[in-house]
């Protein structure tokens, strides 16, 4: 039986942007945009992941977080459950602390950046809850 990993996953928004990272070609997904994140540890609850991820990956205290959906995709080589919240109160302005490429895009722009599979659900779910009457 194949491993699942547990993955917290934080979608940054401030006004009507969304801070996404650029994942290194070396890594699983290599090349791909994502909203930054990163393994859950054992012991560790997933918000508390979330927290710590941020502050080591993109230097943004989260001052709070709600969440957005979880998501279990199979990607063939590996499995994952990413358990997604929406940040839209923190401290510090988000930067990529591993070398990766970042940027603010709107929501539009979200939807035409080359995404890893399980994160195409994520804009599903951003638009039910921000953008439906």
């Amino acid at each position: 039986m194949k491993k699942i990993v547990n993955v917290a996953v934080g979608v940054i928004k401030r006004e009507e942007r969304f801070f996404m990272t650029k994942r290194l070609a070396h890594v699983h997904q290599g090349g791909k945009w994502e909203f930054p994140g990163g393994k859950v540890e054992v012991g560790e609850l997933p918000e508390q992941a979330l927290y710590r991820e941020l502050k080591e990956e993109v230097n943004i205290t989260v001052l709070n977080s709600s969440p957005l959906i979880t998501i279990n995709h199979d990607y063939g080589d590996k499995a994952v459950s990413l358990i997604v919240y929406l940040v839209e109160n923190f401290n510090n302005e988000p930067k990529a602390l591993e070398g990766q490429q970042e940027g603010w895009f709107s929501f539009e722009q979200l939807c035409s950046l080359d995404l890893p599979a399980a994160n195409k659900d994520i804009l599903t779910a951003l638009k039910a809850r921000l953008y439906v009457n």
